[in-house]
């Protein structure tokens, strides 16, 4: 049987290396959308992570102030954008924050001339529901524009406290319709004042600087994965963060990268998938997007979950840059040892990086 499972897994890997891309159905599992967060990584931060020898063991510390429920709506006939801000979760609770009491407040970047706040809400998970309209908006002119989200707790006395923030590019939304995503707030403690008050036009020349010297630098293409499980709901969480020195083989310039999950059970069966949205030019890509998987305790030592990451070359080509799996078939020793903590860490979020295998 672990035969059988081991040639699945390997099949996995082989089939999509210039396969047509398809169109995935959502069936036993939840995907939270998170955004592509580089503005809070300044230069020298992706330097440092950069820096680090592929083979290291140790965590990069990866925590965060909590999520925001966000639905975005946007006409392109009226060129607005309405931005229903629903509720946030896990944020911190009284005894660790000293409030109990928040508001949201967000701006159009990177001009800031139209911004915008929400009421003030109490309890541990504060209801907003409250919508704010940004115009003028030309459908042409979204993908150089993004808005920043910052959680503010509320304090009678010294006033308002910035405890998060996070930027979402607008670049992401569909031209028309509504599209709901949750938003992974980065904790004010790992931002500098430089870092939360980069402008749009900074945050890409960053980028692209970074991007650049990633490449001069060569090295092996690596992942930075979050795994967590909580046993009592059976959720198992999988958050793909960011990539390392993912290259373009056919032609010299960046490549536009998304990344696929897969779930297989004991015999190398499919059990479910989904995958990420794509990045575009970018070597080193922030993802921040969460995937649940529903996972029995009594089936977890019997499933593999297999992550593979791709170069989309055109709209129907893509190629496969890498993969690894973690569980039951680990495809080495770091998956196998990422797999465990997460097991034994009883719901905290579990963070390592992992060298990607060649197809």
């Amino acid at each position: 049987m672990e035969s059988s499972t081991a040639d699945g897994v390997s099949r996995q890997a082989t089939e999509g290396r210039l396969e047509m891309e398809t169109a995935f159905t959502s069936q036993g599992f939840e995907v939270n959308n998170a955004t592509d967060s580089s503005s809070a990584w300044s230069p020298e931060e992706r330097d440092e992570v950069h820096s680090v020898p592929a083979h290291h063991g140790a965590h990069e510390p990866i925590c965060k102030c909590g999520d925001l429920d966000v639905v975005f709506n946007y006409k392109a006939s009226s060129q607005k954008l309405v931005v229903t801000i629903l509720e946030a979760r896990d944020i911190p609770d009284k005894d660790r924050g000293g409030v109990n009491t928040w508001k949201v407040h967000i701006v159009l970047m990177p001009s800031k001339k139209q911004r915008g706040k929400t009421s003030v809400q109490r309890g541990p998970i504060p209801i907003f529901k409250d919508k704010i309209t940004f115009s003028k908006l030309e459908p042409e002119e979204l993908s150089s524009h993004a808005i920043r989200f910052r959680l503010y707790a509320v304090h009678k006395m010294i006033g308002e406290k910035m405890m998060g923030e996070q930027l979402f590019y607008l670049s992401n939304i569909s031209q028309e319709g509504e599209m709901s995503v949750t938003l992974v707030l980065e904790p004010r403690s790992n931002l500098s004042s430089a870092d939360s008050q980069l402008s749009l036009s900074a945050v890409s020349h960053s980028d692209s600087a970074s991007s650049t010297q990633s490449l001069s630098h060569g090295g092996v293409p690596e992942l930075l994965v979050g795994l967590s499980y909580n046993a009592t709901t059976g959720r198992l969480s999988v958050e793909m963060i960011k990539g390392s020195h993912f290259r373009n083989l056919a032609i010299n310039r960046p490549p536009d990268t998304y990344g696929k999950l897969c779930l297989l059970n004991s015999v190398g069966q499919e059990m479910s998938r989904c995958k990420t949205s794509i990045r575009q030019g970018q070597p080193n890509p922030v993802y921040k997007e969460t995937f649940i998987f529903q996972v029995a305790l009594f089936q977890l030592s019997d499933v593999t979950l297999m992550i593979s990451i791709y170069n989309r070359r055109s709209m129907k080509r893509k190629e496969m840059i890498g993969w690894i799996s973690m569980g039951q078939n680990s495809s080495g020793e770091e998956e196998q040892s990422h797999w465990q903590e997460m097991k034994e860490s009883k719901g905290t979020q579990v963070c390592r990086w992992h060298t990607l295998l060649e197809s």
